[in-house]
């Protein structure tokens, strides 16, 4: 059997960091982990041809030489995951596809004519659909009522990448988390108890990695690192002395929930083993809405503290927040930016919320019939895809102002520089080399933030400063700088969608109030 894995293209995003990619000389923030691991899981005498088109497109012979092809996809890759479908079906292959979106949404795929829905995770299911196939099955959905042990999972395959044109290549430790977020997806897709691999299938994942020559970002991408905290400790005094041992060849990032600022003997640990940065869903500093989402755990302490000690230990933060809340004040927006101004947080993914399909949210809506179809993927900008409990020009205006403001070069150099300048200053010491990818990057920075920018002049004693200071923070400092010039680009393009589904619908607004007023009058 011949196969064609393909991954759609991903578009524009707060994740993507496009500009900065580009300054760089890569072509990809990470590869997609779950579809290499499926090609770990097919049967050894077929023919496997990898395409990641954010990388580079497939071409005419890729489509003739194979017999089925192989999609993942996440919601924000549904225009390209949809066309290339439709393509393989004209095209007469089989489609085969997976993924969270298709689990989450399998009619979508299904109107799309794919042949196989091969749903939830992949240790059940691709056994399901293999033999299917060898059955002669021409079509079948598969599903799995229970969650797989992870330490039967095998290890992706690395090999198939274009190592040069990431960022990061990822990993996983564990799926599941333990918390009830209303809006959040994970508990359905892995469930709340978190399943961990074993130290031991971890470090050889890690040796892989370092055996093919990768040497810059592992993304731990856990849907919450820390929700087995006892696992995770075991793992990371396992990965101590393998870091030490291989000089930290590697600068890893993971997500963990808030909690984390509850456990200093965990934080050490990740910081002793090389994590240098975690995202965490602070979502809003309004309590009464982290209340109203069951995100109770993001209540429990002083959020700015937290937030500050973690990044006194020696972490780096990114951080998730969203507007749209259920009963949310008015002024959210300016309240999230004044907290990512105090905490000092250089990069906060800041979203319009989103109902996600099949969500506790999702249902809770579609019962009060405020569920409104048909505005597009989720990203930073798209108008929520449900009627929220205050106007909703009133909220993206908010947003709009507030996103703007946090991604002005100026007050993101400052406040990088005080997060870094907070942070403990240590850092494994590593024999990793300074590739040309980041002196390409750094280079451009130095000539836009340095010269170019009315920033310059802070730009070059903040440098100075942190060389000085914290000399084993540089790296991450210039690369977090590096990463705000995608935000610093972005925004505009953010502001722009915004504005112009605003005038839509401030349009389709009238019509109907206009519609109802010659309504009114013919019926007097």
């Amino acid at each position: 059997m011949k196969a064609l894995l393909l991954w759609p293209i991903m578009p524009n995003s707060f994740w993507s960091y496009q500009e900065t990619l580009d300054l760089a000389g890569l072509r990809s923030t990470n590869p997609p982990l779950g579809l290499i691991t499926v090609a770990a899981m097919l049967p050894a005498d077929w023919e496997i041809r990898f395409v990641d088109r954010n990388i580079r497109l497939e071409e005419d012979d890729d489509w003739a030489w194979c017999d089925i092809v192989i999609m993942s996809a996440m919601i924000i890759q549904k225009q390209d995951f949809w066309e290339l479908i439709q393509k393989g079906v004209a095209l007469g292959k089989k489609v085969a596809v997976g993924g969270p979106f298709p689990t989450s949404v399998p009619e979508f795929a299904l109107e799309a004519g794919a042949h196989y829905l091969i749903l939830d995770e992949g240790e059940y299911t691709i056994p399901m659909f293999l033999e299917a196939l060898a059955r002669g099955e021409e079509w079948g959905i598969f599903r799995a009522t229970e969650k797989p042990d992870v330490t039967q999972t095998p290890i992706a395959r690395f090999d198939l990448l274009d190592l040069d044109a990431y960022l990061a290549i990822t990993v996983q430790f564990s799926r599941g988390c333990p918390f009830q977020c209303e809006f959040c997806d994970i508990i359905n897709l892995y469930g709340r108890k978190p399943r961990t691999k074993t130290p031991e299938q971890m470090l050889k994942e890690f040796q892989v990695l370092y055996d093919l020559g990768w040497r810059r970002y592992v993304f731990v991408v856990d849907d919450n690192f820390i929700g087995n905290k006892r696992n995770a400790k075991v793992f990371l005094q396992a990965l101590i002395p393998w870091m030490e041992e291989h000089d930290y060849p590697f600068i890893l990032v993971t997500e963990a929930s808030l909690n984390l600022a509850e456990d200093e003997e965990l934080i050490e640990l990740m910081v002793k083993a090389g994590f240098t940065l975690v995202f965490m869903g602070i979502e809003t500093p309004d309590t009464d809405s982290l209340l109203g989402i069951h995100k109770v755990q993001n209540t429990r302490r002083d959020l700015i503290e937290s937030c500050h000690k973690i990044t006194r230990a020696g972490l780096q933060i990114m951080s998730g927040f969203i507007m749209g809340f259920d009963n949310e004040r008015l002024g959210a927006g300016r309240r999230i930016q004044e907290f990512i101004e105090e905490t000092g947080i250089p990069q906060g993914q800041f979203s319009l919320l989103q109902a996600l399909q099949n969500t506790a949210m999702w249902n809770r809506l579609k019962q009060e019939g405020r569920l409104i179809d048909g505005l597009g993927t989720f990203h930073q900008g798209a108008i929520m895809n449900f009627v929220p409990t205050r106007p909703v020009e009133e909220i993206v205006e908010e947003y709009i102002d507030a996103f703007w403001n946090i991604y002005e070069p100026m007050p993101y150099l400052k406040r990088t520089f005080r997060h870094f300048m907070m942070m403990k200053g240590w850092r494994g010491k590593t024999k990793r080399p300074i590739a040309s990818k980041e002196i390409r990057l750094y280079t451009a920075i130095c000539w836009r933030q340095g010269v170019v920018r009315s920033t310059r002049w802070r730009f070059w004693w903040q440098l100075v400063a942190i060389a000085f200071s914290k000399p084993r923070l540089l790296y991450d400092y210039l690369t977090t700088l590096g990463v705000g010039e995608h935000f610093f680009n972005y925004r505009y393009e953010v502001r722009a969608q915004l504005l112009q589904k605003l005038a839509a619908l401030k349009q389709d607004t009238q019509e109907q109030e206009k519609t109802a007023t010659y309504s009114l009058e013919l019926i007097n």
